[in-house]
């Protein structure tokens, strides 16, 4: 196994939970460097799964990797859940405000990277946390979830053309 693979696997233990690395990144994933050599992108087929931010080694996820992690997680790890009135915004790409989250992971915390679901569990985005899940819970304004994406813009922008349930199955198995 490819070194640069196991080293991204580990920071994805840590960062999401033991075995999310495996689900995450397959072994014919491929590594994009920085001008440093630091690894920046982990691919699978040449779409990102997720980026390994500069500042603080911590992944950002990609639409392929927001749907694996899903996939792999159970509920509710890692999840803030939104309601029914601004779930096809998020879907969107919009916010998530924190007057619409009606439910969230308790160890949540301010920068951390979540999953945005709608009340059934289904992925609508991925993004940043900007509050810890109590926040999240019990204020009424301002920024939940800094939204990077959306998944219906994500598949619609995509060159895959796929939607997001046709992501997921592209993208092989978990165990791949």
């Amino acid at each position: 196994m490819n070194s640069d693979i196991r080293k991204a696997r580990i920071i994805a233990d840590y960062q999401f939970g033991s075995g999310a690395g495996h689900a995450l990144f397959p072994d014919d994933a491929t590594i994009r460097r920085s001008t440093s050599g630091r690894i920046r992108q982990i691919l699978r087929n040449g779409v990102r799964i997720a980026t390994l931010r500069a500042d603080d080694n911590q992944f950002t996820l990609g639409k392929i990797g927001a749907l694996r992690l899903h996939a792999f997680l159970p509920h509710p790890e890692m999840r803030v859940t939104v309601n029914s009135d601004s779930a096809p915004f998020v879907l969107k790409g919009k916010t998530a405000f924190a007057r619409h989250v009606v439910s969230s992971d308790p160890r949540i915390r301010s920068g951390d990277e979540v999953l945005v679901v709608d009340c059934e569990d289904n992925l609508l985005a991925t993004g940043e946390a900007c509050l810890s899940a109590s926040e999240l819970l019990s204020f009424d304004r301002g920024m939940g979830v800094d939204v990077r994406i959306g998944l219906y813009a994500a598949s619609s922008s995509s060159s895959l053309g796929a939607t997001p349930s046709d992501l997921i199955s592209s993208s092989s198995s978990l165990n791949a």
